[in-house]
Order: structure tokens, then C-alpha cells, then sequence
């Protein structure tokens, strides 16, 4: 699968590949793309594998759907105490798996727990039953709404948020009553089996939350092991070929799509603090954030300065493996190749180089590279982003940097940077995105299915359940009684109903 891309080859370090040997059954191997050092060897699981895991989920999902929302919140709140007293270690083993500094891995860790906290408190205010109005024609009923789980969700989580990005969907699910078996990606099969590991601890005989290791071949296991809904986060390539598999079982499918979005900055913008935002939003994690900043269309009257400001932001910046690192190097095969080709093709058509150049892009590790003037048809721009690249556009007005965002093939976030903050709703509505974010990045304002924070998160891992009862005898509805009084008295409602 695309997702599931194997991390580059340097001279000399081991090809992150399963491997396997006589008789001995298939083995992955985690390395840290930073040294090339093994991480950690874990098994590629196989169909057999997985029926035992779903198995055994299916057997646990009773007992934690049976459970009321108040236990299932102990449960959880316990649980996030677990993490969150081994963060330290937690923390090593995302920068180790992923390469990005101690910094990036400590704030993914700490929105993960502060996630899992909060649905563990609102389950029950979101899902739980409540009341409904009683309609014109049903007067003489009363009706509530409830949510049930789904049974066994499965989750396929990206490498490069490990953590916070599968949580998204991993604590919701459980909120919701479901048991989970969480296929982390081949690069960070350590991190998933540490939070899995976590759980176990806690319940050792109720496998609510299980992890299963392996390569594309695993995922594409668990897609057809007719689960009841899977969530994925990944690339596009990666959602379609998931999508194909889901769709041989009639498995219900949530995705969340990778790929940065874009930066407005209007006349009236505090310039140091978006220029400061549009570097991190790119540079950030190698550019290799499933949500940032990809290209920022800038009012022209401040573009020039705007523009300086970014290329100074840049200079500060240095990839590398140390503490004082601002990220790590590049993971998956093939993405040096592809931001070499990105710039070069920018430069071809037209674009100049503001910061950096191609001579930038040195294998492992790319420095900030920033560029203007760049044709909307460059790669630059139409292209997946995959490294630390900004492009920076000037537009005449605002009508114009709007009809470049909505020009993309889907909707992707937008940060838009302006002083006039009771503008920006009015702004936003004429954006063809699904979230705006206000003098922010949206490097952590995207994640799973909803939004962090969001109720339709933990709906999404639910079943809606009405209960309709019938308080007294109905006058007009629910039988065959069609005497002249009751189709008058029927006109007379629908008549007093719609005034006609």
C-alpha cells in the first residue's frame, strides 16, 4: 500500500524490510532512520494471526459494551494515567521510530493524552440517551436516541503522528463500547505496541485494545477480516487501495487523508507571527506533517517584507539527528527523489529560489528550501507534500488567493492569518475547505475522522438507537380504520399544521 512505503535506504544501513528465513517466520524490523541503529524486531501477522485477534476483540467487546458509560470512563481515565506516567518513555520511542525531535514527539504525546481524556469525559453527555420532541402526527408518543457500538473497529495508523493520530480514533471507539485492533504502521510498530502493551497491563484478560504488527499485507488482512468499520490516516494512494479492500466485505470506512494545506495572509496581518507560522507549518517534522502549511498567498502590498521574514525564519533552522536538531531526516523511500523533483520542476517553469536551492536536499536529511513565484500548475504546488518545502505567492486581493485554495482537487485546511478576526467566518464561507484556522497552523488542529475535540468523532464509532414508545391510542396514524371522522380530524392537523 502506499502508506506502507518502506523508509529509505542509506550506504550502508539495513533496508527496513520484513524478512524472514528458513523455517522461521516473517519478521519486521523497526530501525531509526536517523542511525540506521534496530529499533526492534516484531512479527509480520497473517491472516491467522489476525482471525485469532478478532476473535478474542469480539469476546472482549462484550464484555466493555455491557458496561455502563461511567465505568468505561474509569476504565479509560485509568488508562490514560498509564500513558501518561510513562511519557518519558513513550516520548523516546516516537523520536526514535520517526526521527523528529524530542520537542515535536513530547506535543503529539501530550494531544494524545489530552485527547483520551476528554472523550473518556464526554462519552456519555454525546452518546448517551436523551429525549426527542414528540411531531405533529405522533403527539401521542414519546421517543429517545441513544448510541450503541459498533462491535470491532479497526484502526490503520500513520508513521509520521504515531501517536496522537490513531488516538484520534483508537479512544473514541473505545468511549463508544467497541474494541479495537490497531495495525500501526511498519515504520513505528514500536509505538503501537507500547500503547497496546499499556492496555494489557491494565486488563490483561479483556483485549479491548489490541495491536498487530506486519506490512501491507497484514493491513490488507485486517480489511477483509469483516470488521464493522475500519479508520485509516494515510496518503491518497494509500485511502484507495484501502477503500478497494474495504469494499470487498461491505466494511464501513472512515479516512482521513494526508496532504498540507494553505496560508492567506491578508494586509492587516501581524507579519513576524505568520511568517513564524508558515515556516513551522512546513518545515515542521521535515515538511512530513499529514497537516501544515503548503503554500501561502500573500496580499502584495506586504509581500516583500512578508517574504523576507520567511526566508529569515528558514535561515535559523538545521536538520540533524542531535538535541538542538529543529527536525530529523527524511523516512520513507523515495521522498528525496520526489522533493528533488518538485523544486527542479518549480525552478523550470519559472519559480525562484527565496532560501535553499536543490543543492539543499542531501540524503538523509533536506534543508529549508523556500520558493516564489511558482506557477499554480508546478508540482510544487499540485503535488503531494512531502518535505520541508514553502512556497510563497503573492496575489493581487483576497478574491484571487481564494479562487487558488479552491482550485486544489480536495479540500485541504486553511490557516488564515489577519487582524480582522470578525471578517474571517464571512471569508471562510467562501473557502471550499472544511476547516479554517485562525493566526494558527493547522499541524494539529487536523486529526482523525472528526476533529480533535469534535462529537462527530465519537459518533462515527457508533450506531444510532431509537426507542419509540406509544403513550395512548393513536387518533389518525397506525391503522386501518379510514372513517370519514378520522380522515376529518387527519385534515384538520395537517391544516392547522401548515396554515392552508
Amino acid at each position: 500500500m502506499a502508506e506502507s512505503a518502506q523508509p529509505r535506504a542509506e550506504s550502508g544501513q539495513p533496508q527496513p524490510a520484513a524478512r524472514t528465513g528458513a523455517g522461521r517466520p516473517k519478521v519486521l524490523t523497526s530501525y531509526d532512520p536517523r542511525t540506521g541503529e534496530v529499533v526492534g524486531d516484531y512479527a509480520v501477522m497473517g491472516s491467522g494471526e489476525l482471525t485469532r485477534a478478532v476473535r478474542s476483540a469480539r469476546t472482549a467487546e462484550q464484555w466493555w459494551a455491557a458496561m455502563d458509560f461511567d465505568g468505561r470512563k474509569r476504565w479509560l481515565l485509568d488508562w490514560k494515567r498509564v500513558i501518561a506516567r510513562g511519557t518519558r518513555e513513550l516520548v523516546d520511542l516516537v523520536s526514535t521510530e520517526t526521527g523528529k525531535p524530542r520537542m515535536d514527539a513530547a506535543i503529539e504525546v501530550t494531544l494524545a493524552v489530552e485527547h483520551l481524556d476528554w472523550v473518556a469525559r464526554q462519552a456519555d453527555s454525546v452518546l448517551g440517551r436523551s429525549t426527542r420532541a414528540a411531531r405533529w402526527f405522533h403527539r401521542d408518543r414519546s421517543s429517545s436516541v441513544g448510541y450503541r457500538p459498533l462491535g470491532v473497529v479497526g484502526v490503520l495508523g500513520p508513521w509520521h503522528n504515531p501517536v496522537l493520530t490513531p488516538m484520534n480514533s483508537i479512544a473514541a471507539a473505545m468511549a463508544a463500547g467497541n474494541a479495537v485492533v490497531f495495525k500501526p504502521s511498519e515504520l513505528t510498530p514500536g509505538v503501537g505496541t507500547w500503547l497496546a502493551d499499556t492496555w494489557s497491563r491494565l486488563a490483561p484478560n479483556q483485549p479491548v485494545l489490541q495491536a498487530v504488527t506486519g506490512d501491507s499485507s497484514t493491513a490488507a488482512a485486517l480489511c477483509r477480516s469483516r470488521l464493522d468499520k475500519i479508520a485509516y490516516a494515510g496518503s491518497p494512494a494509500g485511502a484507495r487501495e484501502i477503500t478497494a479492500l474495504c469494499a470487498q466485505t461491505a466494511t464501513p470506512l472512515v479516512l482521513e487523508q494526508g496532504g498540507r494545506g494553505s496560508m492567506i495572509v491578508q494586509v492587516d496581518a501581524r507579519l513576524d507571527t505568520a511568517a513564524a507560522a508558515a515556516v513551522y507549518g512546513a518545515m515542521a517534522n521535515a515538511g512530513q506533517q499529514p497537516a501544515g502549511v503548503h503554500c501561502v498567498y500573500v496580499a502584495e502590498s506586504v509581500y516583500d517584507p512578508f517574504l523576507e521574514l520567511v526566508a529569515d525564519q528558514a535561515r535559523r533552522l538545521r536538520p540533524g539527528a542531535d538535541r538542538r536538531a529543529s527536525y530529523g531526516p527524511m523516512v520513507i523511500e523515495g521522498q528525496l527523489t520526489e522533493v528533488r523533483r518538485q523544486v527542479r520542476d518549480a525552478i523550470t517553469r519559472g519559480g525562484r529560489t527565496v532560501f535553499g536551492s536543490l543543492e539543499s536536499i542531501r540524503e538523509p536529511y533536506i534543508e529549508p528550501i523556500v520558493l516564489t513565484e511558482v506557477p499554480e500548475v508546478s508540482l510544487a504546488i499540485t503535488g503531494d507534500a512531502v518535505g520541508p518545502v514553502l512556497v510563497v505567492n503573492r496575489v493581487a486581493n483576497m478574491d484571487e488567493a481564494i479562487e487558488r485554495v479552491n482550485a486544489a482537487e480536495r479540500p485541504l485546511p486553511v490557516a488564515v492569518f489577519t487582524r480582522d478576526v470578525r471578517s474571517v467566518p464571512e471569508f471562510a464561507e467562501r473557502l471550499r475547505t472544511d476547516l479554517v484556522t485562525v493566526n494558527a497552523t493547522p499541524v494539529y488542529g487536523v486529526n482523525g475522522p472528526g476533529r480533535i475535540r469534535d462529537e462527530r468523532t465519537l459518533r462515527e464509532f457508533a450506531r444510532p438507537l431509537t426507542i419509540s414508545e406509544q403513550r395512548h391510542r393513536e387518533p389518525v396514524l397506525g391503522t386501518f380504520d379510514s372513517s370519514p371522522r378520522r380522515l376529518r380530524l387527519a385534515r384538520a392537523v395537517f391544516r392547522m399544521r401548515h396554515r392552508v
